[in-house]
């Protein structure tokens, strides 16, 4: 797609000179408006409806608007919003004095991702509050930060999610140059940065792409309003928007991955879908630059397609959240079967998951009312990311409730166990390793008392499937977000240093274990016992053998082990080092395990390192 621009998009800084370019094809007259000093510059119309100018009056921090026919208007694709959605943009240099160039980007089969919100990790609520914390996450043997989204929002406390400014780093959190400097300080630690961004939708407040071209079009409908236009009449203009906004968070801020929230509300029929032109673009910048980044798209669709080459008319992704994984181990360790888990087995849908990923591959869905899914055979098992939780199913409950809120400390042990040996690209959400009490709950500070009503009606309506009665938490009310954020004090209480604990290790068990660092789908044979509630994976590559046993029953139960090998345990859920009070006893050709507990057990002919 050759739109004719040959100049980055907003107002960019080289060599002492402001570029200026923006895309407005209906327009009659382009002017960009500066202040202090105060300035009318005249933009003159390129091919394909891009406006373009050139200043060298214009610097860094300064304030400015485009005026579209007479209409005074922020820059779609600013870089920083100091004033908020509805106030002038202002020009950022994003040159930047890098120490990463010996950095390298780990393998996804190494990550193991720590997913963060900026606004409640830390009391600062910005970038410095999580660069204090990295070598904790460093000690904890995090590999890789997985940032909700930074993208400019209304006021100061929100997901990330009603970001109306793609190009503009959210300016409470320390903007463009608080983002860098978080990156910078990451990759000396050898800890990669994945980024949350969001092309399926723009937010509702601050929302004023639509006056300068057809940025939305009608022809589909989004749960958030108008679709994005990727496959209207001048959608050439938003997809190279979306283009530019993936080279600049790669190319200017050294991001290493973007995890493209909801890629299945993309409405796209184009030749060309719009995720293979973002697979393009990045494969072209990965050729100049010589740094590898990754594409991991959200996607609930089962559909391998997202992650086939693009030389099978695939889309690409490296990777995608894997969220039946996450369905099934729920069910299995007693989530009650309401909303979405409703029609998840549990335990034989677990076994399902880890060998074939997706749970449903064809069969129907009672709750989509449809066959759904297909085969995820051939794709292997790094481009699947699992998880025990996420902002996503902590957040969507009323009450805002973590794992450590609904489940025993034992069962926590167990289901992070069961993410940890599993033969995907592992995810945590900040705070569970040392189970925080602290609830997530969604949030927003919006100005528009239509839209606040709006979000406190639908909040209401979206629980009825799974709760009672009981007082939604106010989003828009500060508390709600106060009470969201982390107390860093709690991982210092004993209980909590045990978890901290257990998990440090089990991480470590992941990372230095020959067999679970590089274990393939293939690899693993499942037998699931619904009666005893309970799940055997049975692991062998090359030559070496592993058995993990996994009960979810609130009962002791008893699995028989091969008399022709000499086993000896390696992990114990339930061992009295991080907390557990009944450990896994190995007795007769037999494996006594506790209830809600699990091990994984290894041939003492075959040790594995």
């Amino acid at each position: 797609m050759d739109t004719g621009r040959t100049k980055p998009l907003g107002i960019t800084l080289h060599d002492n000179k402001a570029q200026i370019t923006v895309w407005a094809p209906k327009a009659k007259n382009v002017i960009c408006r500066t202040y202090q000093p105060n300035a009318d510059i005249i933009l003159s119309l390129q091919a394909y409806g891009y406006w373009y100018a050139e200043s060298e009056e214009i610097t860094a921090g300064q304030r400015y608007h485009f005026i579209i026919d007479g209409e005074v208007l922020p820059d779609p694709a600013s870089r920083s919003q100091p004033e908020g959605v509805h106030g002038p943009s202002a020009v950022v240099d994003l040159q930047f004095d890098w120490t990463d160039q010996d950095y390298h980007c780990s393998t996804l089969r190494d990550f193991i991702i720590y997913e963060v919100h900026v606004g409640t990790f830390s009391s600062t609520h910005d970038f410095n509050g999580i660069i204090e914390r990295l070598p904790y996450l460093q000690k904890l043997g995090i590999t890789a930060i997985e940032i909700m989204p930074v993208a400019q929002f209304p006021g100061e406390r929100n997901w990330g999610y009603d970001g109306t400014f793609l190009f503009a780093v959210q300016h409470s959190y320390g903007g463009a140059r608080g983002l860098q400097r978080l990156v910078d300080a990451c990759h000396r630690e050898g800890i990669a940065i994945i980024l949350d961004v969001v092309y399926n939708h723009f937010g509702p407040e601050g929302n004023y792409v639509d006056q300068y071209g057809p940025y939305l079009t009608d022809k589909y409908q989004t749960p958030w309003g108008k679709a994005i236009n990727y496959d209207d009449a001048w959608n050439y203009g938003v997809r190279d928007f979306v283009c530019e906004n993936v080279r600049m968070w790669f190319r200017d801020f050294h991001i290493d991955a973007l995890r493209l929230d909801a890629v299945h509300a993309i409405k796209d029929f184009s030749p060309s879908h719009i995720l293979q032109d973002i697979r393009r673009t990045t494969d072209l910048l990965m050729g100049k630059t010589g740094r590898k980044h990754y594409l991991i798209a959200e996607c609930d669709l089962n559909d391998k397609r997202f992650l086939e080459p693009l030389e099978q008319n695939g889309f690409a992704m490296d990777a995608q959240w894997l969220d039946e994984f996450h369905h099934a181990l729920r069910v299995a360790a007693g989530e009650e079967k309401k909303g979405y888990y409703e029609e998840f087995n549990g335990i034989a849908h677990l076994a399902k998951a880890y060998e074939q990923a997706y749970v449903f591959t064809g069969q129907y869905s009672t709750n989509r009312q449809q066959f759904f899914g297909s085969s995820s055979e051939g794709i292997s098992g790094e481009k699947f990311v699992v998880f025990s939780q996420n902002h996503d199913q902590v957040g969507n409950r009323m009450l805002g409730e973590r794992s450590s809120i609904l489940f025993t400390p034992d069962l926590q042990r167990l289901m992070a166990m069961a993410v940890m040996v599993s033969p995907f690209t592992p995810l945590l959400f900040m705070g569970e390793e040392w189970s925080s009490q602290k609830p997530f709950f969604y949030f927003v500070s919006h100005s528009d008392p239509d839209l606040i009503a709006a979000v406190r009606k639908g909040r209401r309506e979206e629980f009825s499937d799974f709760h009672g009665n009981g007082e939604v938490p106010d989003p828009q009310d500060k508390k709600t977000f106060d009470d969201s954020v982390l107390d860093w004090t709690e991982k210092d209480k004993a209980a909590h240093q045990r978890m901290l604990y257990y998990y440090q290790n089990l991480i470590a068990l992941r990372k230095s274990n020959t067999v679970l660092r590089n274990l393939k789908r293939e690899n693993i044979r499942v037998n699931s016992d619904l009666q005893k509630n309970s799940l055997i994976l049975y692991i062998e590559q090359a030559k070496e053998r592993l058995i993990c046993l996994f009960n979810f029953s609130p009962s002791t139960q008893r699995f028989a082990i091969s008399e022709d090998e000499i086993w000896k345990k390696m992990w114990d859920t339930g061992d009295n080092m991080w907390g557990g009070l009944s450990p896994t006893v190995l007795k007769d050709s037999l494996a006594h395990v506790p209830a809600q507990t699990g091990v994984i057990l290894q041939s003492s002919t075959h040790i594995i390192k």
